[in-house]
């Protein structure tokens, strides 16, 4: 694709990556056929190809209009596009970028502004944790909108104490703690029973995806680098990985080196931070070997589990298999949808709220797939995905090393 542009973005850091991406695109448009915003809405202007064209004409000086920033906002940034597109396109980088410029020439309307500055600053505030258990204490009072936004109460359960030779850095996260405490101490406890110990860093906090997708770049690169510095003396000590077990978080700490990488006293720490991240998943084919011997009373093989693989681990990462292979292994029966498995649930970080009806059009859609395997439970890898899902279902959502959890334990 041909570009040309304006003099304000020429030889600046984000027009150069910006044109780097956007030549790359072909126009062929293979990323509409599986875009979810374009499949429900129909719109060139909802599918990636008409985004970038959107983009494309920012940078070479259209004034961008509300319409522009409403077009880049439905974007679900699921990046479906990405494992689409014949020639490359990052997609994902480009809208983050296309985003940030518009966010800067239109002003929104008041209240929009408000509602996404609670968001970013609220989600990773301290106070995130004792909001939510005032909102769990008085949940059944709560209007059904708010409700579906805080899941019923559930108890952590004990933290594994024993050393291992083995150790690897776990995020806790901003509001995994909060939404779903289990989730982070059934990983401690799995990779306990394997032989590694789970080590969480105190001073680590949000992994910055939240601000930096709601056009506070600076705000996000600001966690980024607290994270960096949180991990850095584990990291010396000989951590031999940093652990996600929310693949939001996941994709984007696997970013840290490139969104760094012309910061020059951090460049080199987030490129090294970025190759020690593993997804939880990633690290199955070694812990099957190990968890095999323990599981004391093997999964009952006519209980189904329905597994949603997020849109940032099959896309933003590229991990597709892992999880129901691992599982697999272990005498868990996975099923993926037989339909749109590829799609996204419409959760996608604060999309679900900001974005609504789309959301949940989207999650309706989801549910309505995985509900023709009947299963017993529906398990994930994302706690945005994992609480917009049970929101409109009455089957359990769980996160995959929650069932893996109580199965040794049982």
């Amino acid at each position: 694709m041909q570009t040309q542009l304006a003099p304000e973005f020429q030889g600046t850091a984000r027009g150069r990556e910006a044109e780097s991406i956007l030549r790359k695109c072909v126009h062929c448009g293979f990323c509409t056929a599986t875009c979810p915003t374009y499949q429900l809405l129909g719109d060139e202007l909802d599918g990636p190809r008409g985004r970038i064209y959107l983009i494309k004409q920012v940078l070479e000086g259209a004034t961008p209009t509300r319409k522009t920033q409403q077009h880049l906002d439905r974007c679900l940034t699921c990046r479906n596009c990405e494992s689409t597109c014949p020639s490359g396109v990052q997609y994902g980088h480009l809208v983050d970028i296309g985003r940030a410029v518009v966010e800067e020439k239109v002003p929104r309307p008041t209240g929009e502004r408000a509602v996404r500055w609670l968001l970013k600053e609220g989600l990773s505030s301290p106070l995130f944790g004792p909001a939510m258990k005032l909102g769990q204490a008085v949940r059944g009072l709560l209007p059904g909108a708010l409700q579906a936004k805080v899941p019923a109460p559930r108890p952590a359960g004990a933290w594994p104490t024993r050393a291992h030779p083995r150790q690897v850095l776990m995020l806790a996260g901003c509001v995994q703690p909060s939404m779903s405490p289990n989730i982070n101490a059934a990983t401690a406890r799995v990779l306990d029973a394997a032989g590694i110990q789970a080590l969480v860093a105190p001073e680590a906090g949000c992994c910055g995806a939240v601000k930096f997708h709601l056009n506070d770049h600076g705000g996000g690169l600001a966690q980024m680098r607290a994270n960096i510095d949180a991990w850095w003396p584990f990291v010396q000590q000989g951590a031999e990985a940093l652990v996600m077990n929310a693949s939001g978080c996941g994709v984007m700490v696997k970013d840290y080196g490139h969104l760094l990488r012309d910061d020059p006293a951090y460049a080199d720490k987030a490129a090294r931070i970025s190759a020690l991240t593993r997804d939880l998943s990633e690290l199955l084919p070694d812990l099957v070997p190990a968890l095999k011997p323990k599981l004391a009373r093997r999964p009952d093989p006519q209980r189904v589990v329905a597994y949603h693989p997020p849109c940032t681990q099959q896309h933003g990462q590229q991990l597709r298999g892992g999880v129901e292979r691992g599982l697999g292994e272990l005498g868990f029966t996975v099923q993926l949808a037989r339909n749109e498995a590829h799609l996204c649930c419409g959760s996608a970080g604060t999309y679900s709220v900001l974005e609504p009806q789309i959301a949940y059009e989207l999650r309706d859609r989801k549910l309505g797939h995985l509900g023709e395997l009947q299963p017993a439970v529906i398990a994930s890898a994302n706690i945005g995905c994992i609480t917009h899902l049970q929101s409109g279902t009455a089957t359990p959502v769980r996160h995959w090393v929650e069932l893996l959890d109580e199965a040794l334990q049982a």
